[in-house]
């Protein structure tokens, strides 16, 4: 089993890229904020001091990234590759002008690839380097992904870190893990569950969480179906 890490120059889903990992140990313990991320909250302090802005301003931004730019943007486009077997195939050929189809938008200095999981095939999503992600479709990323035990053990052993955080694989599932660049940006379109036929598009993009997206999880149904 190969630990390449492949930036792809293509824009397109190509399965024969991907690297399969197998079984691995250990734990996943998230660092304190990084010296980027300390300056950062000192600069928004400083900033706030100063009434240049104020902490309403911050929050509406982090409100928009949570809950505008994504992740309900990808999971738009999940639920309606589910539903539109021609629009997959375009998700996976060329992502940014499907994102663009949905009628959002998508900045072409960052190419976006989305990768999809199949019976027997599970993929997650890394940045090795830093902490490069897809936020124009999946919102700010999570603190996790952006830590150092993230980074590199996901690589190493994927299947140990999906288990702790909370994803049991089978063995037999091989698990593909992408790293993403500056340029190249991954997004991972996840299996639809048994039980949501007949379910409307946006009742299936409800049940499609960030975390689906990378690739920790899989959706899961409402514990009573028939009351969505």
């Amino acid at each position: 089993m190969s630990d390449q890490h492949r930036h792809d120059p293509d824009q397109s889903y190509n399965e024969n890229d991907a690297h399969d990992h197998g079984n691995g140990g250990g734990a996943h313990h998230p660092d304190a904020p990084s010296e980027i991320e300390a300056r950062t909250l000192a600069l928004e302090s400083l900033l706030i001091e100063k009434r240049i802005l104020t902490s309403e301003d911050v929050d509406r931004v982090v409100s928009a990234y949570e809950h505008d730019i994504g992740p309900m943007i990808g999971a738009h486009l999940v639920a309606r590759a589910w539903l539109d077997p021609g629009y997959r195939r375009r998700l996976l050929k060329d992502a940014p002008a499907a994102v663009r189809e949905l009628g959002y938008e998508y900045h072409a200095d960052t190419r976006l690839v989305v990768i999809p999981n199949q019976p027997g095939i599970h993929n997650m999503v890394v940045c090795t380097l830093c902490s490069c992600y897809p936020w124009m479709v999946l919102g700010l990323p999570p603190t996790w992904y952006k830590s150092a035990p993230y980074r590199s053990r996901a690589v190493s052993e994927p299947r140990a870190v999906l288990a702790e955080l909370g994803l049991q694989l089978p063995d037999e599932v091989a698990i593909n893990v992408w790293d993403s660049s500056a340029e190249l940006r991954y997004m991972v379109l996840p299996e639809r569950p048994a039980g949501t036929e007949g379910w409307t598009e946006e009742e299936l993009a409800k049940i499609v969480t960030r975390d689906c997206m990378i690739g920790v999880a899989r959706p899961q149904l409402p514990a009573l179906v028939g009351t969505r």
